[in-house]
């Protein structure tokens, strides 16, 4: 897509031997100085694609853990094989920055069902597709990251700022890795932190609420660039909250977004 002059054309610049620069486009929606977790779980997916592929595998689950904020930064990527087997292998790696560890990730790798596989879709299907939609708000939030690269559209009178459950569908503006094609799992790992904030039900604003983690299992590898997130946020006093959500493209369902929410008084 066309861009601003002077504005960043990807989310990362590889810089080479696993470095990484990021962008602008990075921020997420709290600070211009830390990460939206969803281009670096992507970064990480990326890495995770190329560490010793083996043909007729895929990813089928990673699960990301985000013990300290992203810095908009240069990165570190490694990766490495905890066990592979005949027909199924895991896998994990990490994000450094300025010397410490930001995201950590582990992943199942499978072989590829086979092709007489039944088809089983359990739900419904997705709203459609809604026509082009002017920039979304954000209450309280810093909208010239993460969200501008990312275009949104909701279902008649869905947004941001209206509570959830909810559902979004969303294209990245411009690729992981300047110069790079996405592959399905970046794509889908790019969206999959937002998550919660399609299904905003707790007050975000007034307390702080902050999701510790991220899991992305795709029992099919999503097509195309748009993809919808359906969610909704469970809660309870004296717990914690938790954010489920269902990925689809528009051949119908391919996943589920699973996220554990930090509440606390600001």
């Amino acid at each position: 897509m066309d861009q601003t002059a002077g504005e960043p054309t990807s989310f990362y610049r590889d810089l080479g031997e696993g470095r990484f620069e990021s962008t602008g486009f990075t921020a997420g929606p709290w600070s211009p100085k830390a990460q939206h977790a969803g281009p670096p779980s992507a970064l990480l997916g990326r890495a995770m694609e190329r560490h010793q592929a083996r043909e007729g595998f895929r990813i089928a689950r990673v699960t990301l853990e985000i013990p300290r904020p992203v810095p908009v930064d240069e990165l570190a990527v490694a990766v490495r094989t905890v066990r592979a087997g005949a027909r199924t292998e895991l896998i994990e790696g990490e994000i450094t920055a300025r010397g410490q560890v930001v995201m950590l990730a582990r992943a199942w790798r499978v072989t590829a069902s086979p092709a007489d596989t039944p088809a089983l879709r359990p739900e419904p299907a997705a709203p459609p597709l809604p026509a082009p939609q002017p920039p979304h708000t954000l209450r309280g939030a810093y909208l010239d990251g993460y969200i501008a690269a990312m275009e949104w559209r909701w279902p008649a009178g869905g947004g941001f700022d209206r509570p959830g459950p909810g559902a979004a569908w969303a294209r990245q503006r411009v690729p992981l890795v300047a110069g790079e094609r996405d592959t399905p799992l970046i794509r889908a790992l790019t969206l999959a932190d937002s998550n919660w904030a399609v299904a905003f039900e707790l007050d975000h604003v007034g307390r702080q609420v902050i999701n510790t983690d991220v899991t992305l299992a795709l029992h099919r590898d999503p097509v195309g660039e748009w993809l919808c997130l359906s969610a909704a946020t469970t809660a309870s006093p004296a717990g914690s909250g938790l954010a489920l959500g269902r990925l689809e493209d528009q051949l119908g369902d391919c996943g589920r977004v699973l996220q554990t929410l930090f509440i606390a008084e600001c």
